[in-house]
């Protein structure tokens, strides 16, 4: 059976046993084929201890195949997909397994647009892999490999100078000790801001924290909000295509109800995912704006913000897409654009009351990628004839259902880890509940 590489973003799996310097040496080689043999690819990547060793195996295999390699060493995600239009490459690659734990890494590939590559693109790439159809150029047709430092310096300059952040603003940001920890809090002192950090050392242990940013992982963060009486904390992932904000109380805010704010701030179409809640359709409408749904995974948001000239796109997990900026999502552009607001409309914490609230659960049910593949088999089947009062059911990713009241649940696979994933709403928490246990019910019984 041919070898599946590609998850809902890029490759990624544990060290030595999924992921190895022969895995990237392969994948180098079969990008270099990819693109003919020629051309020239961005190299980074981010703090995680074995990216030195996929480095050198990526950069060998796509040398090997003629192309040159321009490294801009350990970087943000976003600054890779800037790196590719700016320096008008062919192609990107990051190195990075973005919020797992530090025993993963992976690979993820990107356009000369700054998109991630499509689903058939890395299919086209798998294909080239697993035929090994790659080839090695002669000796004097070798690919050149350069460094870049300066490219840093531009892409701070440009995020500055997107935004316009009343001076004085106090953020604290907790980096992960992940690729972000140099640039981010000085991209914001640069933009005016008043920061503190936290976790903002480069460490591929995330000693301070798991670079996931959620409540459990950003407690310290809450806490250092309100101790130094900051307006705003921002939290990013291990790769920093990420960003989550906690209010000036010290509270999370709610992933849903933060992507509902800043699509309204762009008005006109918009798109995220079926994962996305209630809040993003009223929210939309009260500025007679349009939200599309799509697959999870910020490529597919970035496919169709570009079919529909979409004014902005992002998922409920704080992957936002800037296509005034780049089409690789930035969790360091997104924070600025969450400082910038806070800044000129007041506190956080009442702007996000204004958005409209549902109980919202997420749940996970860990499993092995060969249980994943069975339970969702028949899911839809089991899920139909479960309920009774399903409006819609939606199969684009997994299976959504939207029932008569608008209450909706979405069950799918994980495309990163070993995890099927429920997420619901419901204006009736007691409905929320019961959808939940009954979709728990129905995946445990599968196990």
């Amino acid at each position: 059976m041919a070898k599946k590489l590609f998850g809902t973003s890029g490759i990624r799996g544990k060290v030595k046993t999924e992921v190895t310097a022969e895995l990237a040496l392969n994948v180098g080689k079969s990008l270099a084929y990819y693109l003919g043999n020629k051309g020239t690819v961005i190299l980074g990547y981010d703090t995680r201890t074995t990216n030195q060793m996929l480095d050198q195996a990526i950069c060998a295999g796509l040398l090997e195949g003629g192309v040159n390699v321009v490294k801009i060493g350990m970087v943000p995600t976003p600054l890779v997909g800037y790196a590719c239009e700016k320096l008008d490459a062919d192609a990107g690659v990051m190195l990075t397994a973005s919020h797992n734990p530090s025993q993963y890494n992976g690979i993820k590939l990107w356009n000369k647009n700054g998109m991630a590559y499509t689903s058939v693109q890395e299919s086209e790439i798998e294909d080239i892999y697993n035929n090994k159809s790659y080839i090695s150029v002669e000796w004097d047709e070798v690919g050149r490999l350069s460094f870049n430092n300066e490219i840093k310096g531009q892409y701070i300059d440009d995020l500055v100078n997107l935004v316009d952040i009343k001076p004085g603003l106090k953020v604290v940001i907790d980096c992960a000790s992940g690729a972000g920890s140099e640039i981010s809090p000085l991209v914001f002192r640069k933009a005016g801001c008043e920061v503190t950090t936290l976790n903002s050392q480069p460490d591929g242990f995330f000693p301070g924290r798991n670079p996931e940013p959620n409540a459990d992982n950003l407690q310290n963060l809450m806490k250092t909000v309100v101790a130094v009486g900051a307006d705003l904390g921002i939290a990013h992932d291990g790769d920093a295509d990420r960003m989550i904000t906690i209010d000036e109380n010290g509270d999370i805010s709610p992933f849903d109800s933060l992507l509902a704010l800043i699509s309204k701030e762009f008005g006109g179409t918009v798109v995220t995912t079926v994962d996305a809640g209630i809040c993003m359709d009223e929210s939309m409408e009260s500025v007679d704006g349009k939200v599309l749904r799509t697959k999870v995974g910020d490529v597919n948001v970035a496919e169709v913000i570009i079919e529909e000239d979409a004014t902005f796109g992002g998922e409920p997990s704080g992957t936002w897409l800037h296509p005034d900026f780049c089409m690789c999502p930035d969790g360091i552009l997104s924070g600025l654009r969450m400082a910038e607001l806070v800044s000129k409309k007041g506190k956080l914490s009442e702007l996000l009351d204004a958005i409209p609230k549902y109980p919202n659960i997420r749940e996970k049910v860990v499993c092995s990628k060969e249980a994943k593949i069975a339970i969702m088999e028949d899911m839809e089947e089991s899920l139909a004839s479960a309920f009774d009062d399903i409006k819609e059911i939606n199969n684009i990713d997994g299976v959504r259902l939207t029932f008569e009241d608008n209450s909706w649940v979405l069950v799918r696979p994980s495309g990163t880890e070993d995890y099927v994933r429920v997420t619901l709403e419901s204006k009736d928490e007691s409905k929320a509940n019961y959808i939940k246990d009954t979709c728990l019910k129905i995946i445990n019984d599968k196990l």
